[in-house]
């Protein structure tokens, strides 16, 4: 049976009241191309759920999947071991539907999981206070520039040519509607843009944002740039895609950063295809009342036992619009759980151990395909992943090395397309999961390609 509440004359009340005409005309910024018509040409009707289910299944087994052959991609989400306990941990009762705990009463577990959450990502980040997660890595990227914006009273933000082209789409996305100006640029093989960036850093700029290692793998050291940062009255926000590495790397906080966000996919959550993933934001303690998101805390109950809380909710659900400092600072609770988790089993020494491996393993590969005729390492230093300069076009490469059953990393040509200078480029991934034996046939997959 359909479930219709809403009659026409309902329906045409709702659209009068916000001077709409039709309910078409809700979907104008949607160009007319992008919208059916119509029932998808093919599609069938109706099936039944065995057919259905027969029929994704073919379609699925087309997929390359992870699992089943070598991998390298990378370019910010990444393929890590996750051991069985997390999975089972989540799955637990008091977690598995665990969103946002609004009865603080009847949530001590989640609260306790988010307050430890948040200690997690506050000591890797090298900061003094993280908050309880958010929507995913780009869309705290640009709440990390609206926040610099509210505590500087600025306009501004200088986007380093480094950081994720889809980051930079999603701050694009959302400065078209509130105003601000990012000043970007497109990366270089042959070096970083640092320079631009201590040069352009002025007084009319709210914060400087740079992503750490950046999208080619790059490490570089940010204390000169949070100096100058700071000496203009700015911010320096790092973006980490890989929090793995901040077990080999000193921390961005450590350098200087005020603000540092991040994606938490790396630990705790698989790559499923692009999502669910969990945004990572922390910062400096006196910043803290224009943190985006939910803050949890630890206090004492009537009684004097320990209890936890929501300390600071700064969404529009919980305080007046207007003060509210986001509203897409969606808490993504089950993948921070499985963050946490994934933390807590390894510890700081197994994280430690973890980045080792990594790092070993990426300069092992870096050193053998560099001896591959055709190919050059363009990023001398690295921590898990590096970008090569191959003597051909990158995207035709990956094509022709999946059909070898090689999943041989991201072309710069897919992430920046029309961007002649970087079409030859290859981002390399190598986790722990690589074994000298998936190098080796990568390497051997690229010399017949690149022949």
């Amino acid at each position: 049976m359909r479930y219709l509440p809403l009659t026409p004359a309902d329906r045409q009340a709702m659209l009068a009241t916000i001077g709409a005409t039709s309910i078409d005309d809700l979907f104008a910024d949607v160009p007319a191309e992008a919208r059916l018509s119509g029932p998808i040409a093919g599609l069938p009707g109706h099936a039944s759920e065995m057919a259905v289910e027969r029929h994704f299944s073919a379609l699925a087994r087309k997929n390359m999947a992870a699992s089943h052959h070598p991998f390298f991609l990378g370019a910010g989400a990444y393929k890590h071991h996750v051991p069985a306990t997390v999975d089972h941990i989540i799955q637990r009762g008091e977690f598995l539907t665990a969103y946002t705990p609004y009865q603080p009463e009847i949530a001590q577990g989640t609260l306790q999981m988010l307050f430890e959450f948040q200690t997690q990502v506050a000591r890797l980040f090298g900061c003094d206070v993280a908050n309880a997660s958010m929507y995913d890595g780009s869309t705290a990227c640009y709440e990390a520039i609206s926040m610099a914006g509210r505590v500087t009273k600025r306009k501004k933000a200088i986007l380093s040519s480094g950081l994720h082209p889809h980051y930079v789409s999603v701050a694009k996305t959302m400065a078209h509607f509130t105003g601000d100006t990012l000043d970007t640029a497109i990366p270089a093989l042959d070096g970083t843009d640092m320079a631009r960036l201590l040069d352009t850093v002025d007084g009319e700029t709210a914060c400087v944002v740079v992503q750490y290692p950046d999208i080619l793998g790059r490490v570089e050291d940010l204390a000169p740039l949070a100096a100058k940062c700071h000496e203009a009255g700015s911010l320096l926000v790092a973006v980490v895609t890989e929090p793995v590495a901040l077990g080999h790397i000193k921390s961005p906080g450590e350098m200087g950063a005020d603000i540092v966000v991040g994606e938490g996919q790396s630990l705790g959550v698989g790559l499923q295809f692009g999502g669910p993933y969990v945004g990572l934001f922390a910062c400096k303690e006196k910043f803290v009342r224009q943190m985006p998101g939910r803050l949890c805390g630890q206090t004492v109950d009537a009684s004097g036992k320990r209890g936890f809380v929501l300390t600071l909710s700064t969404r529009e659900q919980h305080i007046r619009r207007e003060k509210a400092t986001s509203n897409i600072c969606t808490n993504a609770g089950l993948c921070a759980l499985a963050f946490s988790i994934h933390m807590t089993l390894l510890g700081e020494k197994g994280l430690r151990s973890m980045a080792e491996l990594n790092h070993t393993g990426a300069v092992d590969a870096a050193q053998r395909l560099a001896q591959v005729p055709g190919v050059l390492l363009a990023t001398p230093t690295f921590f898990n992943e590096f970008t090569l300069v191959l003597s051909k076009a990158a995207r035709p490469i990956v094509r022709a090395l999946a059909e070898k059953g090689v999943l041989g990393g991201v072309s710069l040509g897919r992430l920046y397309p029309g961007e002649a200078t970087l079409e030859n480029g290859l981002i390399v991934a190598v986790t722990e999961v690589v074994t000298p034996d998936d190098i080796e046939t990568l390497a051997t997959a690229l010399e017949e390609v690149l022949a």
